[in-house]
């Protein structure tokens, strides 16, 4: 089969740090095509993958998240060449769902991000402009809010479980893999740890201004001995910590549609402890894989 999958222009396939997204797609990209399928990936040209590669950008314009006009002319680098595959699997965002209704080629779109408030009244709108455009949700929480759009399948995300090589031995410390930002809620991870009395290290970046006012308020001022603050780390870097970690916390305040992390986690052998919102139930086993709790 020819198969077209289009990825976010904002990083590289596969991304060198942040980026779950197109860690999923470098994925699915590379299983397809040890399949023997034909496959071209629609990425930045710094990407790497065993699928074919085809980009408008030679660099991901990261520095341009966001904006429209990216993100237009790389979708449509793919949708141009629509009559060249069987099928087209897009994971770049609610803009290019309406150039799905302008190919014959069918199109089917994940969605990756959520659908209550305003995101989920822009893809119920765009649903009505491309009727024929098939969506892919990521988990059955995730469809909770907009249930009667156009739900061809649900694709719960993968791991390549050999970059995630499990290990008996565990560490004495807490960890927390995420942005810094709120609705991650790295301040309840403090708060664990305190109430623990466990060490605690924190992993993740920090983007917009409202993040980095975040950071300063709820998380800056606690790194006392046994909280520490790393950062970003790499893809290395990260599945060391997660080795090593007794637990990784995973408490979220927000309808999260998968959560990554949970599920690198329990591949390394670490118990996750999250919190019930998004598709924790749907991936956390209680009392097998880690704990669910209300929050």
């Amino acid at each position: 089969m020819r198969i077209a999958i289009l990825s976010p222009v904002w990083f590289a396939v596969p991304p060198s740090g942040y980026g779950g997204i197109e860690w999923v797609v470098s994925l699915l990209a590379d299983g397809l095509a040890d399949a023997g399928h034909d496959v071209t990936l629609f990425a930045s040209g710094d990407s790497h993958s065993k699928a074919r590669l085809s980009y408008i950008f030679e660099l991901a314009p990261s520095e341009q998240i966001g904006k429209s006009l990216p993100e237009l002319r790389h979708a449509l680098g793919c949708f141009d060449r629509a009559g060249d595959f069987d099928v087209i699997n897009d994971h770049s965002g609610p803009l290019s769902i309406a150039l799905g209704d302008l190919v014959e080629t069918p199109v089917l779109h994940t969605v990756h991000g959520p659908l209550d408030g305003d995101p989920g009244r822009v893809y119920e709108g765009l649903a009505q402009l491309a009727p024929g455009v098939g969506l892919i949700s990521i988990s059955l929480n995730q469809r909770r809010p907009k249930p009667e759009l156009n739900w061809a399948g649900n694709c719960p995300n993968a791991l390549d479980l050999q970059l995630y090589p499990c290990k008996p031995h565990r560490g004495d410390y807490l960890l927390f893999l995420g942005r810094m930002s709120a609705d991650k809620g790295a301040h309840r991870a403090i708060w664990v740890a305190k109430e623990t009395g466990l060490p605690l290290k924190l992993a993740g970046k920090k983007q917009d201004p409202k993040e980095h006012r975040y950071f300063h308020e709820l998380v800056e001022p606690h790194l006392v001995e046994g909280i520490e603050y790393l950062g970003e780390v790499s893809h290395g870097e990260k599945v060391e910590l997660l080795q090593n970690a007794r637990a990784t916390l995973f408490p979220i305040e927000w309808e999260e549609p998968f959560g990554l992390v949970m599920i690198e986690s329990m591949a390394c052998g670490t118990p996750v402890i999250a919190t019930r919102h998004g598709a924790v139930p749907e991936v956390i086993e209680d009392g097998a894989s880690g704990r669910r709790r209300s929050g």
